[in-house]
């Protein structure tokens, strides 16, 4: 199988990654649970982890909370800062991990910014959106659908210049960009282990400029005399047993990530969405969505003129060619686009893709469109 659907899970692991999560079943117990070796050892990974993504993300390790996935993080956030009635600002992008979550606690959401691609209209949205009764922005730093890039330092300036309290999501941006809790400013960054981390499904990191509220309580193996959550991070948000295996791979994925760079993948995964693009551009029936090459990451939506883009994918499947179609959880940023309708065919590389297996799924869309032609 050829794998073009990084933006939901990178499949390919660093086998670094792989190994990490065997030695992890086979040795490694519950954290803080015990004065023994395999407990003290799995204590010892989890802190590690923690250390990594204080480099990579430049904050101090105990902002690090472990999360199950980045929407489990967005609710902690969210439910953090946000009550019901409080008004809240959002882009046109966002995913459903923002805009139900928003929902489910009653907030009054503000979406600033419809124009696809157009950053002056966006920040000129949110200057004017962000005021002094807004509770909070939750905003993505990357479009899951069209890879676009936003213009998260300036929105993050305009919430530190008005006080407002800044809640990123990082679900497509963290391993491939620049993403700073420092000089974001921002309260909360969730970001999932599985994507640009290159962890096991399941993990996920939440970092916390403040402690939060806990969505569950429960053991933390510290100040267990206390009926309440402890109020020090990362205890506070991490309640029961944690994934200690899924840690341990995210650990690998955050030091292979650590040793490559994030701009060498960037710029790899840029190169081969233009090049595929580029074999694309000739035929008038494909429409390909993108904004600036250096507004966009390794992230292609597109449809084919007379082809719902499910059936395209499915074609493609059948090829041996995995991508993703419809809405990609993000009806928003469909809204924006004019696409709500059938949504849009996604292609998402990773390192781990070549140039020929782009020239193996541009053969395979020509086909897809010479077949479409000949039957109309």
């Amino acid at each position: 199988m050829i794998y073009f659907d990084a933006a939901a899970t990178t499949l390919q692991k660093p086998p670094s990654v792989r190994r990490a999560v065997n030695r992890a079943m086979e040795q490694l117990a519950s954290p803080g649970r015990g004065g023994y070796w395999a407990a003290q050892s799995a204590e010892r990974a989890m802190f590690e982890c923690r250390l990594e993504a204080a480099k990579l993300f430049s904050c101090e390790p105990e902002q690090a909370v472990f999360t199950m996935n980045a929407t489990h993080g967005l609710n902690l956030a969210i439910k953090s800062l946000v009550s019901t009635g409080d008004r809240v600002v959002i882009s046109g992008f966002e995913h459903n991990a923002v805009r139900r979550p928003l929902h489910a606690v009653g907030a009054k959401i503000v979406v600033a910014g419809r124009k696809l691609f157009d950053r002056e209209e966006l920040l000129n949205a949110f200057d004017k959106e962000i005021t002094r009764n807004t509770a909070a922005v939750v905003c993505t730093h990357v479009s899951n659908v069209f890879g676009y890039i936003l213009p998260l330092e300036e929105l993050a300036a305009l919430c530190r210049e008005r006080g407002v309290p800044l809640i990123v999501d990082a679900s497509q941006s963290a391993g491939s960009l620049a993403v700073s809790m420092k000089s974001l400013g921002a309260q909360f960054i969730a970001m999932p282990g599985h994507k640009g981390l290159f962890g096991p499904q399941g993990t996920g990191l939440l970092l916390c400029a403040q402690p939060g509220r806990p969505l569950m309580e429960g053991g933390t193996g510290t100040q267990s005399r206390l009926p309440a959550m402890p109020e020090e991070l990362p205890e506070r948000l991490e309640a029961g047993t944690p994934n200690v295996c899924g840690i341990a791979g995210l650990l690998a994925g955050l030091q292979f990530l650590g040793d490559c760079g994030g701009g060498e993948i960037l710029r790899h995964e840029t190169a081969l969405r233009c090049r595929l693009q580029a074999k694309l551009r000739k035929y008038r029936a494909v429409q390909c969505f993108s904004a600036l090459p250096e507004l966009q990451s390794g992230v292609l939506s597109m449809r084919i003129d007379g082809v719902d883009c499910e059936d395209a994918a499915q074609m493609l499947a059948q090829k041996g060619i995995a991508v993703r179609a419809g809405l990609h959880c993000a009806p928003l940023a469909h809204e924006s686009a004019g696409t709500l309708d059938g949504g849009t065919l996604r292609i998402s590389f990773s390192p781990f893709n070549t140039t020929r297996e782009v020239e193996q799924l541009a053969c395979a869309m020509a086909e897809i469109l010479y077949l479409t032609e000949r039957n109309r």
